[in-house]
């Protein structure tokens, strides 16, 4: 189903498909069904990243200007289903289904601030109840896979129509799964993870509206996606999100809160930006393939070609 939260825009659709159309001449290897993308530009006086200060009834009521290109296609999304995870851990911790340990607070900002795949295990095991390990005998494996899924269950509740054909119950791994997480991907990976950047783009928005939970925890979570765009600041952190990402294509005075998401086989990232001469916007990017998951210069150049095109636009 077609995105419902933003009003589409032909001038904005035009533009994106336009800057497509430019990726594609200058990555010949990138196929027309190897991307998808959100663009989602908010015009004040919309009400982003101010804290908190609307309510989620009155957020919702207004819809930004946006644009999608394969907007909903089922894609692994590798690192970016953690902000999904980082939504549910503080919704847990609201409803104070689990406590806010040190452990946990440090695992959920090692899973955003680094990617950490050991640290969103660990965030699963606490939010589902569950535990890697051998393989289970059928009647406690069910039990275990309907408590994996109590994530899946939460997004669905939110009932946007965005989300009803994700999936968000696998961990996050470097070599591979093994015993009953094996098992529960299924024998050819039928069970992965898979979002849309339409579903991303929803539930970043949510976070940059202050509506994600509480507006206190909103800012929490923008807190944890804010990247640096100094040079000496990135050239000193390997995992800092932005080398090959979106963020690459940004001017250094811009402002960049995001999610990558990084495989042999894709390269994705979720970001919003404010900009001085640009309102403020936020644009979800996935590419598959395990050529254009290696290169660096593809995503950069999406964003950097939108800036242009937007400003000659303008």
């Amino acid at each position: 189903m077609a995105a419902t939260f933003f009003e589409r825009d032909t001038e904005l659709q035009t533009l994106l498909e336009k800057a497509l159309e430019a990726t594609w001449e200058a990555f010949s290897g990138l196929a027309r069904n190897q991307i998808a993308a959100t663009w989602l530009v908010y015009d004040p006086p919309f009400p982003v990243n101010t804290g908190g200060a609307i309510s989620a009834p009155d957020f919702w009521q207004q819809r930004p200007r946006g644009a999608s290109y394969r907007g909903v296609e089922l894609i692994y999304p590798a690192s970016v289903v953690k902000l999904f995870y980082l939504v549910a851990a503080h919704e847990w911790m609201e409803r104070e289904m689990v406590p806010a340990t040190p452990e946990l607070e440090r695992a959920i900002r090692d899973m955003i601030v680094d990617s950490s795949n050991d640290a969103t295990g660990f965030v699963i095991d606490t939010l589902t109840g569950t535990t890697s390990g051998p393989e289970l005998p059928d009647g406690p494996f069910e039990t275990w896979k309907t408590q994996r899924n109590i994530i899946n269950r939460y997004l669905q509740s939110l009932q946007w129509p965005e989300l009803e054909t994700i999936n968000a119950n696998q961990k996050t791994w470097c070599d591979g799964p093994y015993g009953r997480e094996r098992i529960f991907l299924g024998e050819v990976y039928e069970n992965r993870n898979l979002l849309t950047t339409e579903a991303t783009s929803r539930l970043l928005h949510s976070i940059v509206g202050g509506v994600a939970v509480t507006g206190a925890r909103s800012q929490t979570m923008m807190n944890l996606m804010r990247r640096s765009l100094e040079p000496r600041a990135i050239a000193a952190d390997p995992e800092n999100q932005v080398t090959g990402f979106l963020g690459a294509g940004l001017p250094l005075n811009a402002a960049l809160w995001s999610k990558a998401g990084l495989t042999s086989k894709v390269r994705h990232d979720a970001a919003y930006v404010e900009l001085a001469g640009h309102s403020p916007f936020q644009l979800i990017v996935f590419t598959e393939g395990a050529e254009q998951s290696q290169n660096e210069a593809i995503l950069p150049f999406v964003m950097k070609t939108l800036l242009e095109l937007s400003a000659a636009g303008s």
